[in-house]
């Protein structure tokens, strides 16, 4: 039988969003319903709200969560009821041409739930990342729902579900940081931040972070940046990058920002034959002009990072049995807990650089 829950959607283009009574239906065939427990305020979310995604309206948004399955429909045997589980966007389905090939990791099919999860009225809810999770309970496919460890705190592990595993994963999946390399960072928000300490985890000897806001770079620092560049301050961040690296620049830059700005400081920051990762989020309306003989000259490898280059049922079990090990300080990025009508709130917290995570606990 279908059950009613709240849950925070967004109706049309910028309008504020609000609460709304869900309909979640029975899971059906490789589906599970969800009893979420917490979810991050990721700024994807406020993207969907203001269209910057697609026009399917209206959202049901949040997508960052960690909580409990509550029941599974037929041909699920990856989880059970009562499993505590992480939340991700990237169900691989192990048979297009990237699963097999073994690299599950670009899957070119991800699952989400067949079933639509609706409002009262029965209209289609559309939700974000196909998850969903500002709500007391969500339905996704089973491939969706990654088991951790029980006993983490759910507030600091759901945050792996996006924006942690993005910043993490760009660094040391897809930029492939090794023992001793130097890494600039361009942006010191959530993702940015979350680059940085992967950079700390994967050995890096010289991790830079850049951003034009102080706190920020605080907060970069907490997690493992060795320098610091605010680029409100400087001439040149090209310039400072390689003052802080020998006159050669960083063996990898990330680009947590996703501006031509941005990435043309972190293309010529680079050393020579170099890697450039690019995380942060352009707009369909930006445009890049370079001198081709640039690209041709420097060498190295320019990289585009889609969730960190992940593979959830891989990445989140090892990740969180680091953060209860102690070895990996997930918890400060968790910089407020909420309630589920504050989710606006947490979005005017976001756009003034206040919070690197507002968490909504259910």
């Amino acid at each position: 039988m279908s059950q009613q829950v709240r849950g925070v959607i967004a109706r049309s283009k910028g309008a504020p969003v609000e609460i709304a009574t869900i309909t979640i239906p029975d899971p059906g065939p490789g589906e599970v319903v969800v009893a979420v427990s917490t979810c991050g305020v990721c700024h994807t979310d406020l993207t969907y709200r203001d269209g910057g995604i697609n026009d399917e309206y209206p959202f049901l948004l949040g997508h960052e969560a960690a909580g409990i399955v509550e029941s599974v429909g037929a041909d699920v045997d990856s989880v059970a009821v009562g499993d505590f589980v992480v939340l991700n966007w990237r169900a691989v389905c192990g048979q297009c041409r990237a699963c097999k090939r073994g690299r599950p990791q670009y899957c070119f099919d991800t699952f989400n739930a067949t079933q639509k999860m609706t409002l009262e009225d029965g209209t289609e809810l559309s939700p974000a990342l196909g998850i969903g999770a500002f709500a007391d309970k969500t339905l996704v496919h089973a491939g969706q729902c990654t088991k951790v460890d029980p006993s983490a705190d759910p507030a600091v592990v759901g945050l792996l579900g996006c924006g942690v595993m993005a910043g993490m994963g760009a660094a040391m999946n897809t930029g492939n940081v090794g023992r001793g390399d130097s890494v600039a960072v361009i942006g010191c928000g959530g993702v940015g931040d979350a680059a940085i300490m992967g950079s700390r985890l994967a050995g890096a000897g010289t991790i830079i972070a850049i951003d034009r806001d102080p706190r920020k770079l605080e907060w970069a620092t907490e997690l493992g940046a060795t320098h610091t560049i605010n680029a409100a301050e400087v001439d040149d961040v090209v310039e400072a990058v390689q003052e802080l690296t020998g006159g050669f620049g960083a063996d990898v830059v990330v680009d947590a920002v996703g501006r031509p700005e941005t990435w043309k400081q972190a293309f010529y920051a680079r050393d020579l034959a170099g890697t450039v990762v690019l995380v942060g989020v352009p707009t369909p309306d930006m445009t890049l002009e370079m001198p081709l003989i640039d690209f041709f000259s420097r060498g190295g490898a320019l990289k585009s990072s889609w969730y960190g280059d992940c593979l959830p049922e891989r990445d989140f079990p090892m990740l969180v049995d680091l953060y209860q090990q102690g070895r990996l300080p997930l918890e400060k990025f968790v910089t407020e807990r909420i309630a589920l009508d504050e989710v606006e709130q947490a979005f005017e917290s976001m756009h003034r650089g206040e919070v690197l995570r507002s968490v909504v606990v259910l």
